[in-house]
């Protein structure tokens, strides 16, 4: 039976939520959290503010510490470097800010690379900061809480997607027990873990990290010179490692109660090139809805542009251009295997996840005062 169809892409409304911007210092307790991935090292600093936080420093730069893994297995000394010195500007911006508490978290590429100890010790030798690597389900939790905000109270069904440089987690939730103002604050509460839902609370249904992220998807297929070909074997290569993921399987009817959340680059990108935007507005772009004809009208576009009219769009910019076909290869994928006609998107994960977890254990922020969509 074909699934139904949802009534329009509007049916959740842009989300308002605290932006996260930088602000004069004020009073309050500073936290930080550094996503060091396989394409990107990225840091922002906030402090609570009621049920979000204010960010008062960020920092993202692109490292390629993942470059060359996939045929070596090992972080190369270029890439070390060029991390160490991104680490030891956060190190900078740390002490400037007198930051008092902290987590500085490595994921895939440190998860797979035969010389991560040793990387580690020579960050703490460069830089002294104590970066640690956390392993796949915690960066999918983290990621989940980190939307908690953009759930909307009709939301059922959820699958929320984190489409990084190495891996792409997905995890699907079960909502219909828990009540519709209570569905944000539940989305929370996975942070403590996926295997022990509470009555009346958010159960996972299912989670995978899939080991291909833009930059591991990328490097795979990079010997093949035709785009579109390229583009159609990464798609497929991708469909092929969801089939150990529940749902894959389940194709359940998709309604109005369904809801997928996608975090990443790749999404506020193509959310970006979807309104025109030639410089990038965090604002206009957390919290919109797409819908998935504008999202294949999107990749369309950046198939006929071809790789040298990507690399002059202003709309992705120099630094995404190499990296945009193979996320939007699993972005489309995702929207065509679990058919839906729109897309929550999040410019929002690892980091804003791990202030979230922090500042709750901390008690300084309430769980209590989020809700979500109506």
């Amino acid at each position: 039976m074909a699934p139904r169809r949802p009534a329009g892409a509007d049916a959740f409304p842009k989300k308002t939520v605290e932006p996260f911007v930088t602000r004069p210092a004020e009073d309050g307790p500073l936290y930080a959290a550094l996503d060091l991935g396989t394409n990107s090292c990225r840091m922002l600093i906030a402090r609570p503010l009621g049920s979000q936080f204010q960010v008062v420093d960020s920092f993202s730069k692109p490292v390629q510490l993942g470059h060359g893994l996939e045929a070596s297995g090992r972080l190369s000394r270029s890439s070390m470097a060029r991390t160490v010195h991104a680490l030891q500007v956060c190190r900078r911006k740390l002490e400037t800010h007198n930051v008092g508490r902290m987590r500085l978290v490595a994921t895939e590429a440190c998860r797979r690379a035969r010389n991560s100890r040793d990387f580690l010790r020579m960050i703490r030798r460069e830089t002294g900061l104590p970066v640690e690597i956390i392993d796949a389900e915690e960066e999918a939790r983290l990621a989940v809480i980190s939307c908690a905000p953009l759930v909307s109270q009709r939301t059922d069904q959820l699958l929320v997607v984190d489409i990084g440089g190495g891996s792409t987690e997905l995890v699907w939730i079960d909502l219909e027990d828990v009540e519709p103002t209570e569905r944000s604050r539940a989305i929370m509460r996975l942070g403590d873990g996926f295997d022990n839902p509470q009555p009346g609370g958010a159960r996972v249904v299912d989670w995978i990290s899939v080991p291909l992220g833009v930059a591991t998807l990328r490097d795979q297929f990079e010997d093949v010179e035709d785009d579109q070909g390229r583009f159609a074997l990464m798609s497929w290569h991708f469909e092929e490692m969801l089939a150990d993921f529940t749902p894959y399987s389940l194709m359940q009817d998709m309604d109005e109660n369904f809801q997928v959340i996608g975090t990443s680059g790749t999404v506020t990108t193509v959310a970006a090139s979807h309104l025109g935007l030639r410089r990038y507005d965090r604002t206009k772009v957390d919290g919109l809805t797409m819908s998935s004809a504008q999202i294949d009208r999107v990749i369309r576009d950046y198939l006929a542009l071809g790789p040298d009219g990507r690399r002059a769009d202003p709309r992705i910019g120099r630094e995404r251009h190499a990296l945009i076909m193979s996320g939007a290869a699993i972005l489309q994928t995702l929207m065509r295997v679990w058919p839906t006609r729109r897309l929550s998107v999040a410019d929002r994960g690892l980091r804003e996840g791990l202030l979230y977890a922090q500042m709750v254990k901390d008690g300084v922020l309430a769980p209590d005062g989020m809700n979500g969509v109506a």
